[in-house]
Formats: structure tokens, sequence, C-alpha cells
């Protein structure tokens, strides 16, 4: 993937690509949208992008909606239809690292498709077991040059990420941690399960659209990050709460803040 201090120094043209920041849910944009000079509302399909400025510079919020099919869809058109220089994925999601409280937030190191299984053959009435069902080594595959390039996970660009964690102690509302994105079109709230994703995957938290946009950002060389906020977390019997939603905005426009400066 492209480094996003390359593009950022490469010309002047690149100075005037918008950085995209995308959430699933109006809870997930309205604060990022409010942020917006001179916003213009522009719908694709079942999608909708706001252009505006923040502090001079070009920003497009996309709501992407929720789920696999829909992450990859918007960030396909956000791509063609603004050309930038970033991708910054962001929003809620459930917790599978004990450690973590709702309000922490995991900036994704790397994500992958949580959802996708190899299940072995067993005979009619033996029953279903989830807990042997394994998650493919290799589950997305890109075209690149004309060759096919096999994925297990995405990672974040470098740059982007430490630029997001050098932003931790911005955060009021609770800790700013690297981790492992688990996507899925799923809500998983059994514990032992939970528990299950994290000590055999490795999952921080899961959610339903980063590594569908990650996937979409490797294909178009797009440097991209996800930063997601714990909404809910049932190892700790804290459910959802939206605020959490606004404060991950919050961070993120700091975030921001900070790029446009550089």
């Amino acid at each position: 993937m492209a480094s996003l201090s390359l593009l950022l120094s490469t010309s002047a043209i690149a100075a005037q690509q918008p950085i995209l920041i995308q959430g699933a849910m109006d809870m997930e944009t309205n604060v990022l949208i409010n942020a917006l000079e001179n916003a213009k509302e522009t719908h694709r399909g079942g999608w909708t992008f706001w252009e505006g400025d923040i502090k001079g510079h070009p920003v497009v919020i996309s709501r992407t909606e929720i789920g696999l099919a829909n992450a990859a869809a918007s960030t396909t058109l956000g791509i063609e239809l603004f050309n930038p220089k970033a991708i910054i994925n962001q929003g809620t999601s459930g917790g599978h690292d004990p450690e973590l409280y709702r309000g922490d937030i995991v900036v994704g190191a790397r994500s992958f498709n949580m959802g996708a299984y190899k299940v072995e053959y067993t005979e009619k009435g033996q029953g279903i077991h989830p807990e042997k069902w394994q998650n493919f080594d290799v589950v997305m595959r890109l075209r690149k040059n004309g060759e096919l390039v096999e994925h297990s996970h995405f990672d974040a660009d470098d740059a982007l990420l430490a630029h997001t964690l050098s932003y931790s102690n911005a955060y009021k509302h609770g800790k700013v941690v690297s981790g492992v994105i688990g996507t899925a079109d799923e809500w998983n709230r059994e514990v032992d399960r939970i528990n299950w994703f994290h000590e055999t995957l490795g999952t921080s938290v899961e959610e339903m659209e980063t590594s569908a946009a990650a996937l979409v950002a490797e294909a178009y060389d797009v440097p991209f990050v996800s930063i997601r906020v714990l909404s809910n977390t049932d190892q700790h019997n804290q459910d959802f709460d939206p605020a959490t939603a606004k404060h991950c905005q919050e961070f993120v426009l700091d975030v921001v803040d900070g790029l446009i400066k550089k």
C-alpha cells in the first residue's frame, strides 16, 4: 500500500486530494458532517457523500451503510469519485479483548474477514460444532498488475497508524490502543464465543465494515486506517452506548486536524 507520507509530499495536486472519512450510520457521521464547511451532499445509488472543507482542506464524509457489501461498494465509489489521499474508516464496535472497556478506542493495525470459515465434513446427526470451525488463512484475493495476490488480512498504512496513535493522550473517554479488527456481518453476544475469537484469532473488537473497505483501499493503493470505539462489551456487561459514536468522531477530528497541519 502506498505510503501516506509519500502521497502528502509528492505534488501540489496531491495537496488538493481530500481525506475520505467513513461511518456506517447517521450516528457515526453526524458530528463529522457538522464539522464540514460549505458541505455539499452527493448521492450515488444507495450511498451518500458530503463534500466540504475542514480548516481549508477538502474532506469527504461517506455514510457507507452497514455491512461488508455496503462498505466495499461505497469505498469503491468514494475512491472513483473523489480520488482521496487517505481513507479513515471509523465508528462503533463490540469488544473482544477483556482488557478493553466501553469507550476505549482500537486503532486497527490490521483487519480481516472474521466471518469466513472452513468446516470439515461430519455425517448427518453428528451435530454442529462452531468451536471447530476454522477461519480461512487466505480469504481475500486481489489482482495487482494482472497477478493474483492473496491476503489473510490487511495492514493499516504505517504512517496513518503512527499518526493516529500519537493523539492517544488527546482522547478523554478511555484509552487508545493498536489492535486487530475482526469484520463480519455478525453481532456476537455469547461471551464464550467472543472469548474464542479473541483467544483463537487475536481479535480486539468486532464490527461490520473495516476489512471490506481495507480490501478496496489496498486494490487502489490508497492509505487506510480504521478507528473503532467500543460501544459495548458483553464481557463486562456494558450495553451499547450511542455517546461512544460521538466521542469517536471527535477523536477522528483531532487526528484529521493533525493531518491538515502536516
